[in-house]
């Protein structure tokens, strides 16, 4: 929570989230040297300042005998407080994960009952983000209102500021509530997996989400997003390649490009998943491209929407605070298709003056009435555009 006049989240936050890739075997080493790399990699100058433990961080037998929460002494020897006080020291700001039941998502304790026990313990400890998620909790919105309601008053009574995510998946349209709670960011998904389609995970009968159901369901939140309010479609899969600890084989290079365009034109917090430690080119090259970045963080704040279906392919429009518009072009279907994109396509009434693409950094020399192009199968193109 944000105790100034100053939008805590301007524009969408970004960071490192530990669960894709370590899940329940996060430790505090792998933290650290994550910090370390996000600061000489060159990620920190690009935006990634947020350093967030998700869940499995404390003992699971319980809390302590005063009611605290305690880190796992196998997994955290040197403490959490010593942890953010490292992570500050790099410039960074550090976030820690709790559930709004009894219970987190993995049986760990939650925080319901100790909001404000919590809450002051983590600001102790210079905690400057809460992941809030809500297994085990009544499936009602009424609940899930009062219950992130709660943690949002205790947070703000330790007169900290903290970054507020609720994370409830999207099932009871928290975009409609989730600032008045004091939220930053809501998840509007369930948990995207390295993957292109659904996977249907057995043990916990439920659907992990593949990449082309998020193009859906970004597509009719756009008016919900703005500063310090975000839609999140969940943390990034782009780099796991199929090695991180949730389901999916991974996608092609191609895939997570689109992956990283979707979120990027939304409007979501960009939260990296994967093991940045031994990122490689194509990875790299996907999370630290400042065109594409600076489209999720225009200041603007308007989030893009879907404007034109056309048979697999549909066009995306967002605009920026400078007046130009950024253009998603993806194409959904299996097979490559042709597409002729036309200025009246994304609201402009003259030829546009220049055209950019983002991801390869270049300009398009001709437009003229109509631009054509090919977009392979599950391809966006992202396009800078002039009127």
């Amino acid at each position: 929570m944000s105790t100034s006049e100053q939008p805590l989240a301007p524009t969408p936050p970004m960071g490192w989230n530990s669960w894709n890739m370590f899940g329940s075997t996060i430790h505090e080493d792998s933290v650290r040297a994550t910090a370390d790399v996000i600061v000489s990699s060159g990620l920190k100058d690009l935006g990634y300042n947020y350093v967030v433990i998700d869940d499995c961080w404390s003992t699971k037998v319980g809390r302590d005998g005063n009611g605290d929460l305690v880190a796992d002494p196998e997994k955290f020897p040197s403490g959490i407080k010593a942890l953010a006080d490292y992570i500050h020291s790099l410039g960074l700001k550090i976030g820690i994960y709790s559930d709004a039941a009894h219970l987190t998502c993995a049986s760990y304790p939650g925080s319901f009952g100790f909001e404000e026990q919590d809450a002051q313990l983590w600001a102790s400890w210079g905690i400057d983000f809460l992941k809030y998620d809500f297994c085990f909790a009544p499936t009602d919105q009424a609940t899930a209102i009062d219950r992130y309601t709660r943690m949002g008053e205790a947070l703000r009574k330790t007169n900290r500021q903290f970054l507020y995510s609720l994370c409830e998946w999207g099932g009871r349209s928290p975009q409609l509530w989730g600032r008045s709670v004091g939220g930053h960011m809501w998840r509007v998904t369930g948990d995207i997996f390295d993957s292109w389609v659904d996977i249907w995970v057995a043990p916990h009968k439920y659907y992990g989400l593949g990449i082309d159901t998020a193009i859906d369901i970004a597509a009719n939140l756009a008016e919900y997003a703005g500063p310090d309010a975000w839609n999140d479609l969940d943390m990034l899969v782009v780099g796991l390649k199929g090695k991180g600890q949730i389901s999916g084989g991974g996608l092609s290079f191609i895939e997570y490009q689109t992956h990283m365009s979707l979120w990027v034109m939304a409007c979501s917090p960009l939260m990296i998943g994967c093991d940045i430690r031994n990122m490689d080119r194509d990875t790299t090259s996907l999370l630290t491209n400042r065109e594409v970045l600076a489209v999720n963080q225009d200041l603007l704040g308007i989030a893009g929407r879907r404007v034109r279906q056309i048979g697999t392919c549909e066009i995306w429009k967002k605009p920026l605070a400078d007046g130009s518009v950024a253009v998603a072009l993806i194409n959904r279907g299996a097979n490559g298709s042709d597409l002729s994109l036309r200025a009246c396509d994304i609201g402009l009434l003259d030829t546009p003056k220049s055209v950019r693409n983002l991801w390869t950094q270049e300009d398009i020399a001709e437009f003229g009435e109509a631009w054509q192009t090919r977009i392979q199968p599950h391809e966006t193109l992202l396009l800078k555009i002039k009127a």
